[in-house]
C-alpha cells in the first residue's frame, strides 16, 4: 500500500472534523508497519487443533520461534528467543492459509510471495521474501489497550463458500493489482471498488495479487481467548472500522479499544495468468489450502508475543509511521531471517513443482 497521499489526507480530514487525533498541523494517529518473514510453512494450527500432528491444511507462519502444536496460552515472549519480524521485541505468532494454482489437468502449485512496496524508508520489509506485513493502529494513542500476554485471536471462517452480504468486505479483502510494483495501489486496504474484492479475483491480475485481513477492535476486556477465539472481542457497534479510523463506539460488552491489526499477503500470481492454463469452464483458479475456491474462506489467526510493555509504548506515541516507534528496538533482514524452526509435517507441499491433492486434503 502507497500511504503518503492516504495519509496526508486522512490527517487533514481527522484534525479538521476530530481535534482529538491532533493539531498544529500534525496528527495523533499511530500506523506500525513491518514485515515478518516466514519461520516455517507447516500444517499445525495451535490456536484450533493444539496438539494435533498434523492439522487439516497448512499455514505459513511468521514470527517467534516459540510456534508448535502445543504452544504456551502464556507468555509467549518467555519460551522464544528469536523472531523473524524486523522489530525484535515482537515475538508473537501471525499466520494464514496459502494460495495455490490449480491448473486445467487438476494438479496444484504452490503460489510464491512477494516482499511488500518501499515505504517509511523500510528496507526489510521488502526484502522478506514473503511472509507478512503487519499492521498495528492506534488511532487515539492514549485510548488504545495493547494486547496482553497469553491473548490470542481468529478472524475469518475457513469453511465459508458463500455470503448473504458484503458487510466484511471491507475487512477481508482481494486486491488485483493492476500491473508489476504495486500497480494500481492508491486507495486503503479494502477500500477501493475498482481492484478490491471480497471473493477471489474473476479475472488475471497482472501485478499480482494482494489479500488483507482485518481483525476486531473491540475486546470483552476479560478473557484472553475463548472457545472459538473469537467471542471475546467484537467490532464496534456501527459495524468493523474502516482501516486507520476509530470506528464507532464499541459494545458494552467489550468495551476495551485494542489495537486495529492488520495482515497484508502478496501473491505472486503473475506466472499463472495465461487464461490457457484456467479451468475450461473459465472460472479462476485459485485456491486456498483450505480447499477454498472462493477465496470467502481467507481467514487469520494471532498469539500475542510482544516483550513486556514494549507493544503499548507504541500505542501510547502519537505520528508513528512504519517500522520505526518509540524506541523500539529492531533487528536488521539477516538476523531475521536466521530464526527459523524444522517443519512438524514432512511433505511435498508443492515449492517448486505440481502435486496431485492439495496437503492434508487427500
Amino acid at each position: 500500500m502507497h500511504w503518503s497521499t492516504l495519509i496526508l489526507s486522512l490527517t487533514t480530514s481527522l484534525v479538521t472534523a476530530a481535534p482529538q487525533f491532533g493539531g498544529g498541523g500534525g496528527t495523533r494517529l499511530t500506523m506500525l508497519r513491518f514485515g515478518c518473514a516466514q519461520i516455517v510453512i507447516d500444517r499445525l494450527d495451535p490456536l484450533v487443533n493444539p496438539g494435533q500432528v498434523p492439522s487439516s491444511h497448512i499455514h505459513q507462519i511468521v514470527g517467534g520461534n516459540a510456534f508448535n502444536a502445543t504452544m504456551t496460552t502464556g507468555d509467549v515472549s518467555e519460551k522464544a528467543s528469536c523472531t523473524t519480524c524486523a522489530f525484535s521485541e515482537d515475538f508473537s505468532n501471525y499466520w494464514t492459509a496459502n494460495l495455490y494454482f490449480k491448473a486445467r489437468n487438476g494438479t496444484y502449485r504452490r503460489i510464491p510471495q512477494g516482499g511488500a512496496a518501499y515505504q517509511f524508508n523500510d528496507r526489510f520489509s521488502t526484502q522478506t521474501q514473503g511472509g507478512i506485513l503487519v499492521y498495528y493502529v492506534s488511532a487515539q494513542p492514549g485510548s488504545i489497550t495493547a494486547f496482553k500476554p497469553g491473548f490470542r485471536m481468529l478472524v475469518g471462517d475457513p469453511m465459508m463458500r458463500s455470503r448473504p452480504d458484503t458487510k466484511l468486505k471491507r475487512q477481508n479483502c482481494y486486491r488485483c493489482y493492476t500491473g508489476p510494483n504495486f500497480g494500481g495501489d492508491t486507495g486503503a486496504p479494502c477500500q477501493d471498488n475498482a481492484v478490491d474484492t471480497e471473493a477471489f479475483p474473476n479475472k488475471p491480475c497482472p501485478g499480482g495479487i494482494r489479500s488483507n485481513v482485518h481483525f476486531p477492535t473491540c475486546w470483552d476486556g476479560k478473557n484472553l481467548d475463548t472457545p472459538n477465539h473469537q467471542d471475546h472481542v467484537a467490532y464496534p457497534v456501527s459495524g468493523p472500522a474502516t482501516f486507520l479510523s476509530l470506528g464507532g463506539a464499541c459494545p458494552s460488552t467489550h468495551p476495551v479499544r485494542i489495537p486495529q491489526l492488520m495482515y497484508e499477503v502478496v501473491w505472486d500470481t503473475t506466472k499463472f495468468n495465461n487464461k490457457a492454463e484456467w479451468p475450461a469452464d473459465g472460472s479462476q483458479p485459485f485456491i486456498l489450502s483450505t480447499g477454498d475456491n472462493t477465496g470467502l474462506g481467507q481467514h487469520a489467526d494471532y498469539v500475542f508475543g510482544w516483550k513486556g510493555d514494549s507493544l503499548q509504548r507504541a500505542m501510547d506515541t502519537s505520528g508513528c509511521m512504519g517500522a520505526s516507534c518509540a524506541g523500539l528496538k529492531t533487528q536488521t533482514i539477516e538476523k531475521a531471517r536466521s530464526c527459523s524452526i524444522k517443519a512438524a509435517v514432512r511433505e511435498d507441499i508443492a515449492s517448486d513443482g505440481w502435486v496431485e491433492h492439495l496437503p492434508g486434503l487427500n
